[in-house]
C-alpha cells in the first residue's frame, strides 16, 4: 500500500518554472507625507527622501506604507527629510534641489538625475523583483565609464568589466582576481563618466551583486533578499562623493597614535617568554614597534576572555613589563563561545539568552577553533552591552586594543557560515541570518569598541576587524585577511586598500610580508617599504611559515627595514594629520591618483602607485629582482625624495630602485611635517616638529600652506577642544621667501621649545635669514636659534622659538 508520498512532485520529473520578474509599472499617483515623497506604480511604489541638495534615498516598497527604517550603517542624524519643490507634467514628475533634478518618467518609472545644466548624471532604466524576494535595477553605463569603491575587492582599481558579490566570506584560499566575495562588504559603487561622478549605496545587509560586466551599455545592482534601498550621492567630483558618503555612514574615529605605529604579529607567539623576548629584541635592535599581537594560542583551549594558565601564567606581569618597553598587546577575540557548561561566558550567554537561536528557540551551534560553539546575537543591544562589558577582563590587565577575527561569522561547515534560517532578534524586529549576515561583523566590532571605551577611562580604544559592512569605519580598522606571501598579493593590496579608502575605510591595510606561504628577503623588504605608508601597518605570518620579524633575513635586510619603519615614525606628525583629516572630511589617508587628478586619462586605472595625502607619491617595487620601475608623475613638478632630482609631471619616468630605495616623490611647493625618530609612538621625548618645504621659490606667484593638527595622541580630550592647530604659510616674491606661522587653536601644549623649518631642494640659493645668525648644524642640534646650511642644493634648516603668538621669517635669495 502506498501513501500520498508516492506522488510527491519531485518524483514526477523536473518542472519547468518560468522566472517572472515584475516592475512597478507606470506611475499611478504620488503624494507627500511629512517631507517624504511616495510615488505609487501599478505593481509597487518607491519612496523618495531628499537628505540634502546632493543626496536622496529611494526605496522600493510593495505594501501600502513603506518601511523607512535603515540599517546600522546609516547615521540617524543624516536621515532628516528635506522638502524640495515638485513639478508635475503630463509625462514627468520633476524634483528640484539646488544641485540636481530627479526626473521620473510616468509611463515607465524610469529615473533620471540631471545637474542644473541639464547634463545627465545617472539614469536608472528598470527596477524589478521576483516572487522569491530578489530585486535589481539597471543603470546606464557610458563608453567612458569608470567604477570605484565596493570596499575590499580583488583585481584592479577600476571595476569596469567586473562583477562582485557582497557576502562576507571566510576565504583562506585562494585570493585571486576572480574571487567575487571576501571578508567585508561595502555595497557602494562610485561611477565616474566624463567630468561627472556619483555614488550609489545599496543599504542591504544580505547578499547583493554589482555587475559591471554582463550588459555592455548598462550595469546592474541587485540583492537576493530584503529591501531594494538605494542612496544616490552626487559629486560632481569623486572627492565630493566620498565626503558625502562618509557623512551618511560615518567617518573614522581618530585612532590613538600608538595604533598608527608598526605592529608585529604571528600565528602564533606561543608563550609569555617569547612575547617578552620579542619586545626586548625590538628595543635592543632599535627597530620601532608599538604593538605585539596574540593569536588564538594565548587562550585557554581557545575560550575567549581567558589566558592559557600554562603558557601565559601571569598576563598582568607580562603586560606590565611590556608597557615599560612601550609595547602594547592586542589579543584576538572571536565570536565563537565554546560550548562548555563550566565556562562562565558560555553559561551566562545561555542563561541570559545572548546567543543566536532558531525561531523555535534552539541555540545555533557551529564548529570553530574551540570546537562546538555558540555565537552572540549582536543585533540585540542587550547582548551587545553584555559582550562589551566582558572586555573589562582585558582592560583591567591594561589592554587597550582588540582584534576581532572570524566574524563573518566563519563556521567550519559546508556554507562556511551560520545557517541562513538562524534568527537575529534585532531589538524586537527579528530577521533571518540570510537578511542580516553582512552586518554581523560590524555589530561585533561596535560592541567591542563601545565596551572598551566604557572601561578605559577616557582613553581611545583600538579595534581591528576582518569582517564589516558600510559604517564599520566608525568602530574599527580593517585588514585584508589571509593573503599570501606572493608578489602578486603585494601588488593586489594597492588597489584593494585604495578602493577601501574610497569606500570610507580610511584605516586599512594588508598583512605585510603575506600571511600564508613563505616570504623571502626581497619580498619582505619591498612589502615593508610599501606597508609603512599604508594607513594600517602590521607584519603577520602563519604558523609553519618562515619567520617575518624584521631581523629574520640577516643584517642587510634588517638595516633596510629599520630605516623604513623608522621613516614611518619620523613621518608620524604628517600621518597623524591625515588621519585627523579623514575624521573631519572622510577623505582617505592614501589615495589613488584619480582622486586628485580626475581629468588625467593616464590615472583612471593606475593602481601600482599611490598618493599619501595630496602631494606625496609612493611607487612601490612589487616584482622580484627589480632595480628600476616606471613611475607616472601627474601634472606639476615633482622632487625625488631621496636626491631632490626635479621631474616635470604629465609623463612617465624610469625610476632607479635598488633594494634599499623605494621611489618616492614630493610635489614642488608642498609641506611635509616630520618629527623625531621614536621607538614607539608615545615615547616621552620632545615633540619638535620640522616643516619640510619642498621646491620653494623666492619668486612672485609662489605660495604654499599647511595646517598641522596635534593633540595628546591617546585620550578623547581633543573632542573637548584640547588640541592645537598650527598654520604655516609661505609666499615668494621680490627675491625672498616669507614664512609665517600662527596657532589657530592652542589648547594643547606640545612638549617643545623650538620649531624647525627646512627648505628641501629650493629653487633658489639662500643668502641670509633676516634677524637670525647662520650657525652650524651641531649648534642647531644642541638647541641654538638660527639657521644652518644642510650641505647641498641650497637647502637650509631654520630653528626658531615656538612662541604662542606665532612668528615670521624672511629668507633672502642670493644674487647668483
Amino acid at each position: 500500500m502506498e501513501s500520498s508520498e508516492a506522488i510527491r512532485p519531485e518524483k514526477m520529473g523536473p518542472m519547468v518554472m518560468k522566472e517572472t520578474w515584475n516592475t512597478p509599472g507606470s506611475v499611478v499617483s504620488w503624494e507627500r507625507s511629512e517631507n517624504i515623497y511616495i510615488v505609487r506604480g501599478e505593481c509597487a511604489g518607491m519612496a523618495f527622501i531628499f537628505l540634502s541638495d546632493d543626496m536622496f534615498r529611494m526605496k522600493v516598497f510593495h505594501s501600502k506604507v513603506p518601511d523607512l527604517t535603515t540599517s546600522e550603517a546609516v547615521l540617524k542624524e543624516c536621515c532628516i527629510p528635506h522638502l524640495f519643490p515638485v513639478e508635475e507634467t503630463e509625462e514627468q514628475l520633476i524634483f528640484s534641489t539646488g544641485a540636481i533634478r530627479l526626473i521620473i518618467e510616468k509611463a515607465s518609472f524610469l529615473l533620471r538625475v540631471e545637474n542644473t545644466s541639464g547634463k545627465v548624471i545617472m539614469q536608472q532604466n528598470l527596477a524589478s523583483w521576483n516572487p522569491r524576494g530578489a530585486s535589481h535595477a539597471e543603470y546606464d553605463m557610458q563608453p567612458d565609464s569608470h567604477f570605484y569603491g565596493l570596499g575590499e575587492k580583488s583585481s584592479f582599481l577600476d571595476k569596469r568589466g567586473e562583477r562582485y558579490t557582497n557576502w562576507n566570506t571566510d576565504v583562506f584560499a585562494p585570493h585571486l582576481p576572480e574571487i567575487e566575495a571576501l571578508y567585508e562588504s561595502i555595497p557602494l559603487i562610485i561611477h565616474m563618466h566624463g567630468d561627472l561622478s556619483y555614488g550609489l549605496f545599496l543599504d542591504n545587509t544580505g547578499r547583493s551583486d554589482f555587475d559591471m560586466r554582463s550588459h555592455g551599455v548598462a550595469f546592474t545592482i541587485g540583492c537576493s533578499t530584503g529591501a531594494y534601498d538605494i542612496y544616490f550621492i552626487n559629486g560632481p567630483e569623486m572627492k565630493d562623493v566620498v565626503r558625502r558618503y562618509t557623512t551618511l555612514t560615518g567617518r573614522i574615529a581618530l585612532p590613538p597614535k600608538w595604533a598608527l605605529g608598526y605592529h608585529q604579529s604571528r600565528y602564533s607567539y606561543m608563550n609569555q617568554q617569547e612575547v617578552l623576548q620579542l619586545a626586548k629584541t625590538f628595543r635592543e635592535k632599535n627597530i620601532p614597534c608599538d604593538v605585539i599581537y596574540l593569536d588564538i594560542h594565548y587562550m585557554d583551549e581557545y575560550r575567549v576572555f581567558t589566558f592559557d594558565p600554562v603558557n601565559f601564567p601571569d598576563p598582568q606581569k607580562m603586560i606590565s613589563e611590556l608597557a615599560e618597553l612601550g609595547v602594547r598587546i592586542v589579543p584576538i577575540v572571536d565570536p565563537g563561545v565554546k560550548k562548555d557548561p563550566k565556562y562562565e561566558v558560555y553559561k551566562q550567554g545561555v542563561l541570559e539568552k545572548h546567543f543566536c537561536r532558531r525561531l523555535e528557540g534552539d541555540i545555533f551551534f557551529g564548529e570553530v577553533w574551540p570546537g562546538i560553539s555558540a555565537f552572540p546575537d549582536f543585533s540585540d543591544s542587550r547582548t551587545a552591552e553584555w559582550w562589551g562589558d566582558l572586555h573589562k577582563y582585558y582592560t583591567e590587565l591594561g589592554i587597550q586594543g582588540i582584534w576581532n577575527d572570524m566574524n563573518e561569522p566563519a563556521v567550519f561547515n559546508e556554507t562556511k557560515t551560520m545557517d541562513l534560517d538562524v534568527m537575529h532578534f534585532n531589538n524586537g524586529r527579528p530577521v533571518t541570518h540570510e537578511e542580516y549576515h553582512n552586518l554581523y561583523g560590524m555589530m561585533m566590532s561596535k560592541a567591542t569598541y563601545e565596551g572598551l571605551a566604557e572601561h578605559m577611562g577616557g582613553e581611545r580604544p583600538f579595534v581591528l576587524t576582518r569582517a564589516g559592512y558600510a559604517g564599520i569605519q566608525r568602530y574599527a580598522a580593517v585588514w585584508t585577511g589571509d593573503n599570501r606571501s606572493f608578489w602578486e598579493h603585494m601588488a593586489m593590496a594597492m588597489p584593494m586598500v585604495l578602493n577601501m579608502g574610497l569606500s570610507g575605510l580610511a584605516f586599512s591595510g594588508p598583512d605585510i610580508g603575506g600571511f600564508a606561504h613563505h616570504t623571502s628577503a626581497q619580498l619582505l623588504v619591498r612589502w615593508t617599504q610599501m606597508g609603512v605608508f599604508f594607513p594600517y601597518c602590521r607584519n603577520h605570518s602563519s604558523i609553519g611559515t618562515l619567520r617575518q620579524e624584521p631581523w629574520s633575513f640577516g643584517e642587510e635586510v634588517e638595516g633596510i627595514l629599520r630605516e623604513f619603519i623608522g621613516l614611518r615614525y619620523r613621518w608620524m606628525p604628517h600621518l597623524y594629520n591625515l588621519f585627523h583629516e579623514a575624521e573631519k572630511s572622510g577623505l582617505p589617508v592614501i589615495r589613488p591618483l584619480v582622486l586628485e587628478y580626475p581629468r588625467d586619462p593616464h590615472v583612471s586605472n593606475l593602481c601600482d602607485q599611490f598618493l599619501l595625502g595630496e602631494n606625496v607619491l609612493i611607487a612601490p617595487v612589487y616584482r622580484p629582482d627589480t632595480d628600476h620601475r616606471s613611475v607616472y608623475l601627474p601634472e606639476g613638478r615633482w622632487l625625488d625624495y631621496w636626491d631632490g632630482e626635479i621631474h616635470e609631471g604629465g609623463r612617465h619616468i624610469l625610476a632607479a630602485a635598488p633594494l634599499h630605495i623605494m621611489p618616492m616623490y614630493v610635489k614642488a611647493g608642498s609641506f611635509v611635517a616630520e618629527g623625531p625618530l621614536r621607538q614607539y609612538a608615545l615615547e616621552d621625548t620632545e615633540e619638535t616638529i620640522i616643516f619640510h618645504l619642498y621646491g620653494a621659490e623666492a619668486a612672485a606667484g609662489f605660495s604654499s600652506s599647511f595646517k598641522l593638527y596635534e593633540d595628546d595622541g591617546h585620550s578623547f580630550s581633543y573632542r573637548k577642544g584640547q588640541y592645537t592647530e598650527l598654520a604655516v604659510q609661505a609666499e615668494g616674491g621680490g627675491g625672498l621667501l616669507a614664512l609665517k606661522w600662527a596657532y589657530a587653536v592652542h589648547d594643547y601644549k606640545p612638549r617643545r621649545e623650538t620649531l624647525r623649518f627646512a627648505l628641501c631642494y629650493p629653487f633658489f640659493t639662500v643668502a641670509a635669514v633676516e634677524g637670525l645668525a647662520e650657525i652650524s648644524l651641531e649648534q642647531l642640534n644642541e638647541g641654538a636659534l638660527g639657521w644652518a646650511r644642510n650641505g647641498k642644493n641650497g637647502a637650509i634648516i631654520v630653528q626658531v622659538a615656538d612662541a604662542a603668538g606665532g612668528g615670521e621669517l624672511r629668507i633672502l635669495a642670493g644674487t647668483d
